[in-house]
């Protein structure tokens, strides 16, 4: 699984990358956390507001930090 913070490293992105760090570790999964701040790869994925959160290339999440157990609801799919 592939796990991507989308966003530029403003404390909402950190927060968010510490969330599904957490999130993966509680659920004992395999996943790799990347962090993308590269604005032009940000609206590659149409994403306009940060943090975003993409799992397996997939946005899921934009302009919001979710929670550690609202990832762990996204990736358990």
């Amino acid at each position: 699984m592939k796990i991507e913070i989308l966003g530029v490293g403003c404390p909402k992105c950190k927060q968010l990358t510490a969330n599904a760090e957490a999130a993966v570790q509680e659920l004992n999964i395999q996943a790799e956390i990347i962090k993308v701040t590269d604005i032009d790869k940000i609206t590659e994925y149409g994403v306009m507001m940060t943090p975003a959160l993409a799992v397996d290339g997939a946005v899921v999440s934009v302009g919001k930090v979710l929670t550690k157990d609202e990832i762990k609801k996204i990736i358990v799919k």
